[in-house]
């Protein structure tokens, strides 16, 4: 369904989240997310493996948000949760069939639903007859917009500065250091732009496209009218600085279409590479015969991806953000280390150690930029 009318009701509606036996930062992205980023929204999470504890006990943050075994007990969780976030996405994305009594018991209950699955909710007859008799929404976070155009290089008419996060491999924190940086960004008194290319960055922003689930012919057109409308900013009044939310990585085989299309769609003029460190091989069972290579290997080959496009000012990969949420902190302050001697770029991790230097290498190249652009 299309966000416009209901953007308010996505991005403001109290939660509970499904998350029955999944919930975790990598299992459950979308639910953790939520978690940490609009923790006040959050009613309930419900994994019965976790019932009677805090996400906080079971995440490491989030604080004293109950987990309970069962969607009648987040119901009766004061105040009442408004919509019943799938705080999964899966890879497929379809939706667990067991599932399936939750999300029509909370639609009898008057709760609209939320979910960034492929499977579209709006498009299942059963559940969209419900949703209708009883006067519910189904936010299909991943559904693309109808009209989206093929990419014809118009982000390059936008005078906000151009960032797009990149990854070494998926679910290495795209998302979140785009998030982060905004915030810092924003607390320097910079208009920092956001664009949510993702469904868990659309559930935060209430605003966006799944660039995953456009035909690949519109992932680059799709990712332009992104940066567009984030250069334009909330007010209208313009941003200084485009986030763009990342997607993919050209290192896996099942997901660098969606990679590429945003490289050029984006045409970014600074990149930041995410990593996992505990990760040398691409993440989950189906690809794990990807061997990664090194990180200044990964970054020859984005800025090659790009370069061809924008032969001029070619976009560079400015800075390495980690995540080092599953390792001790000598490894992680090591594995900083590591990217930073291999690179020769600021690397830190956003979350553990604070965006600053990804934060300065941004300002730094969006001067830098400015200063080759403007005749002399």
């Amino acid at each position: 369904m299309s966000l416009g009318p209901g953007r308010k009701r996505l991005s403001s509606s109290r939660l509970a989240i499904l998350a029955e036996g999944a919930f975790g930062v990598e299992t459950a992205k979308t639910a953790s997310s939520a978690v940490r980023y609009q923790p006040e929204r959050v009613s309930s999470v419900i994994d019965s493996r976790f019932a009677d504890s805090t996400v906080g006990e079971a995440l490491g943050f989030g604080g004293d948000i109950p987990i309970v075994a069962t969607f009648a007990e987040a119901l009766a969780t004061e105040p009442r949760p408004e919509a019943l976030l799938v705080g999964i996405a899966p890879q497929g994305g379809q939706l667990p069939e067991a599932w399936r009594a939750v999300l029509e018991t909370a639609l009898e209950e008057g709760l609209d639903i939320i979910s960034g699955l492929h499977f579209f909710l709006c498009d299942d007859p059963e559940l969209a007859a419900l949703a209708d008799r009883h006067g519910c929404t189904l936010f299909d976070l991943r559904k693309p917009p109808p009209d989206l155009p093929v990419g014809a290089g118009r982000a390059m008419e936008t005078d906000a500065f151009r960032v797009l996060t990149v990854g070494t491999d998926c679910n290495t924190g795209k998302m979140t250091v785009s998030l982060e940086l905004q915030r810092a960004l924003r607390a320097r008194g910079v208009r920092a732009g956001f664009a949510a290319t993702g469904q868990t960055g659309i559930l935060i922003a209430g605003t966006g496209i799944a660039v995953d689930a456009v035909v690949s012919d519109f992932i680059s057109g799709a990712a332009e009218r992104l940066t567009l409308e984030a250069a334009r900013g909330e007010d209208g009044e313009g941003v200084d600085i485009v986030l763009v939310e990342g997607q993919g990585s050209l290192m896996h085989p099942g997901y660098s279409g969606v990679t590429h299309g945003l490289l050029h769609g984006t045409l970014p003029q600074a990149m930041i590479l995410t990593w996992m460190p505990s990760r040398p091989r691409i993440y989950g069972g189906n690809h794990s015969w990807v061997v990664l290579p090194e990180l200044d290997e990964v970054i020859r080959r984005y800025e090659d991806a790009l370069a061809w496009a924008c032969p001029d000012v070619p976009g560079r990969v400015i800075g390495v953000s980690l995540a080092t949420y599953d390792i001790g902190e000598d490894e992680a302050r090591a594995a900083v280390r590591h990217a930073r001697e291999v690179t020769g770029l600021p690397a830190t991790d956003p979350i553990r150690f604070g965006t600053a230097p990804l934060a300065d290498a941004i300002l730094h190249a969006r001067d830098s930029h400015r200063r080759f652009a403007t005749p002399t």
